[in-house]
């Protein structure tokens, strides 16, 4: 399927998803969470696809673009001119969100009594610690690392691997080139497994909107759209921070990654997106060395459009409580956010997590997430596709400077 057949089949398969989760919502409501639950079972099978895959391209693509590479000095250079970017935007997507949340003040719409007590439910995870960040970065086995998708450990064991086989030099060659081969089965088998991304729209969508109905817009309608709207300043200050590098050639970047940003905002998952990621960003023209090494890299610390709902939404729920907060520890929670996000990157809706960590710290109340839950899929749908953005944008500018 050519790249615009599938944006075309993706998009189709959204507008089917909403038609048909409307039309069951309205007219056939007793069977609505009966059809819910068999339509999620279609974006549940395609994101397994995509964790299937992720691990072995994530190694392998490290791998081969540290031992290609040959110089270990090139690849600290390159690490740390990511991880430069990658800080660069955080600090953009949390000022842009705490500016916007104090502008728009969405929470002055909403007001809601102070609990008395804190909220409890599986639904928030515990709130993560140092260790719990140790814990996801170093790996005790690359085989448990592999079977639970923690990239940040698979990063870290190959950077180690990819540098020794660098180290080796011809000695090797041989292995080096083996691992190559995979990256192009994998990507091969990448190219499978989109073809289902169309049925997976259609399902992810289609049960939302058959289980909430269109009304789940309406209800949070200030905040959603606020949010969006923010999200839209956070994409043209990263295209207009990317078109310094880029030029106009940024434009023709935002082009090229059509395809996930669909898969993202539809499954809700930038991580559904990495292997059709990868693939468009060297279609750009992208060094095959680099971008399979900093995508990753921006995976576990590059989620421009989660930190943008952190910050928006904890302010939000100091707002809806009627709970003032100074300048002064804005600033100390934009810093707690920044540190706190980079730990639990890896963890399925981390920002939930981060969020449920750090309002305690503020005396703002833990029940405040829950009042997010019900409208999360929608949210999480723009920060997946934000995500896909500001990494696709860091790869290239890395690369960029790598060429001059």
């Amino acid at each position: 399927m050519k790249n615009h057949r599938l944006t075309y089949f993706v998009t189709l398969g959204m507008v089917l998803g909403v038609l048909a989760g409307y039309l069951c919502f309205r007219f056939f409501p007793n069977y609505s969470p009966a059809f819910s639950q068999a339509a999620s079972v279609l974006p549940t099978i395609f994101l397994r696809l995509v964790r299937m895959i992720i691990a072995p391209l994530v190694f392998s693509t490290i791998v081969t673009g540290i031992a290609k590479m040959g110089d270990l000095a090139m690849v600290g250079r390159v690490g740390l001119r990511a991880l430069g970017w990658f800080i660069l935007a955080s600090l953009i997507s949390l000022s842009i969100g705490a500016v916007l949340v104090n502008l728009f003040e969405p929470g002055k719409f909403m007001h809601v009594a102070l609990p008395t007590g804190p909220l409890h439910g599986d639904s928030i995870a515990a709130s993560p610690t140092f260790m719990d960040f140790v814990g996801h970065a170093v790996p005790v086995s690359i085989v448990d690392a592999m079977a639970h998708n923690e990239i940040l450990q698979i990063v870290v064991f190959s950077l180690f691997f990819g540098s020794g086989a660098a180290a080796l030099g011809e000695r090797s060659a041989s292995l080096v080139a083996a691992i190559e081969a995979i990256v192009q089965i994998m990507l091969k088998i990448t190219g499978y497994v989109m073809l289902s991304a169309p049925l997976a729209a259609f399902g992810a969508l289609a049960s939302m909107v058959a289980q909430h109905g269109l009304g789940i817009v309406a209800v949070y309608g200030v905040f959603v759209g606020e949010f969006y709207l923010g999200l839209l300043v956070l994409w043209a200050a990263l295209v207009g921070l990317g078109a310094i590098f880029l030029r106009r050639r940024i434009f023709t970047l935002l082009r090229s990654i059509g395809d996930p940003l669909l898969i993202a905002f539809s499954t809700a998952s930038s991580e559904a997106a990495y292997p059709k990621t990868l693939i468009q960003l060297e279609r750009f023209g992208c060094s095959s060395k680099i971008s399979g090494f900093v995508l990753s890299l921006g995976y576990s610390f590059n989620l421009d459009g989660s930190m943008m709902y952190v910050a928006f939404a904890a302010i939000f729920i100091a707002q809806i409580y009627g709970i003032e907060l100074s300048m002064g520890q804005q600033l100390l929670m934009l810093g707690m956010l920044m540190l706190t996000s980079k730990g639990v990157a890896g963890v399925p809706r981390a920002a939930l997590v981060v969020l449920a960590a750090i309002l305690p710290q503020f005396n703002l109340p833990e029940a405040g997430v829950a009042l997010l839950l019900g409208i999360d899929q929608l949210l999480d749908m723009g920060r997946s596709a934000t995500n896909v953005v500001g990494n696709s944008i860091a790869v290239a500018v890395v690369s960029r400077w790598e060429e001059s």
